[in-house]
């Protein structure tokens, strides 16, 4: 039955090879879209996690709502000794986390400052491999900060320029020093970069000199991502005086966008198909027209009509699979070469940077996605071939006979 209908397909070769191509093209333009949409998010993933989050972080409870310089983490000593039996740990960085104010001679602005330990903040984050001025925090420097590009800008200010650094202590008095640009990072993220400034624990605990280092944030960085919710429920199961948080509930709107990346191609292929099945229908229709006699005679010669059903849905399966088959391998070829040179979009950098996304993308389409097109066009094969086999099985032998 499968070998007839595979000849019955190419009776009209043309015919086919038109719809054949409408296929493939909508194939590839659908997983060409998916793919694009997939590099855009996964990178913006990766950059979240790279520089800016983590995979998981903890606080104090209160912290996340209130941002106060006294909500520290309590029972540090409880906390880390735990961090060192997760087995996928990449390494994990302490971090002082307040709202400051930054001057320079020609402006200011409010920033979120972050005091580290820069040996071991570089383990956790890339941040030190998008320095493009200057250079990484160092403990032997003192008073030295690390801004983003688009700081500097707007401040006015270069490498070596002098500014000064306003915030509370933890009594709420203001309290101010002078601080020289060690480095100017530039992330990608216009909103990061313009807010975030790092500066070494020791240059912070030089402006509470009667208090011990404040420890707002702790960053953990995994080796795999896939393991970031197993190990974020057990650390707050083991951790009830604390507030852990995987980067998808610290960055809500990336994870939406992650989690959408599910259903997109789902969609967006959906739609190709409905619009491509009223051609297929067309189609078959016109077969089964063209071939009245010959069904009629099947029929009279004692063929039964679950079998005619049967080579109908089998015919329209192969044709639309057969679109589908060259418009995936196509596609495989088309992203291969993209995920390698990449797709510029250097013209839309700024709107791009805005939302921390980069201009420079690389194309991504997973083996579930491949699948998933596989199956949506088993099924739409099937519900397309409903119309023209009813039409099929609505005929009589008698009448189809006496058909010219």
């Amino acid at each position: 039955m499968i070998r007839l209908a595979w000849k019955n397909i190419w009776r009209n070769p043309t015919r086919s090879l038109i719809i054949l191509v409408a296929i493939a093209i909508g194939v590839i333009s659908g997983s060409v879209f998916t793919a694009f949409y997939n590099g855009m998010i996964y990178q913006r993933i990766d950059d979240a996690i790279a520089n800016e989050t983590s995979n998981i972080q903890i606080h104090a409870p209160s912290y996340l709502e209130n941002k106060e310089i006294t909500d520290t983490i309590a029972n540090i000593h409880k906390i880390l000794p735990l961090l060192d039996t997760i087995t996928t740990l990449k390494s994990y960085s302490l971090r002082f986390k307040t709202m400051s104010m930054l001057s320079s001679a020609n402006n200011n602005s409010g920033i979120v400052l972050i005091g580290i330990d820069p040996i071991q903040e570089k383990k956790t984050t890339n941040i030190w491999k998008h320095i493009v001025q200057g250079q990484y925090l160092s403990s032997e420097k003192k008073n030295t900060l690390l801004i983003g590009e688009k700081l500097a800008n707007k401040l006015k200010i270069k490498l070596r320029s002098k500014v000064v650094l306003t915030l509370q202590d933890t009594k709420g008095n203001l309290i101010s020093a002078a601080f020289r640009v060690s480095g100017i990072y530039n992330t990608g993220n216009t909103g990061f970069d313009e807010r975030v400034v790092y500066a070494t624990w020791h240059d912070i605990k030089n402006l509470f000199p009667d208090s011990t280092l404040l420890i707002h944030e702790i960053a953990i960085a995994l080796q795999n991502d896939k393991h970031t919710s197993n190990y974020a429920e057990k650390l707050k199961i083991s951790l009830p005086f604390a507030d852990v948080k995987t980067w998808k509930e610290l960055y809500p709107e990336v994870g939406l966008m992650a989690d959408y990346t599910q259903y997109l191609q789902l969609i967006y292929m959906t739609i190709i198909f409905l619009a491509l099945s009223f051609g297929i229908i067309n189609t078959m229709l016109m077969a089964v027209m063209e071939r009245t006699r010959e069904l009629g005679m099947l029929m009279a010669i004692g063929m039964k009509r679950t079998k005619i059903f049967q080579m109908i849905t089998y015919e329209t399966i192969m044709l639309m699979g057969s679109g589908t088959i060259v418009g995936l391998f196509l596609t495989y070829i088309i992203i291969q070469i993209l995920s390698t040179t990449g797709i510029n979009l250097a013209s839309f950098a700024k709107g791009l940077n805005q939302m921390g996304l980069s201009a420079m993308v690389y194309p991504v389409l997973t083996l579930r996605e491949y699948l998933q097109t596989i199956e949506l066009v088993l099924v739409a094969g099937f519900l397309s071939s409903l119309i023209p086999a009813r039409r099929a099985l609505k005929l009589t032998p008698s009448e189809a006979l006496r058909k010219q």
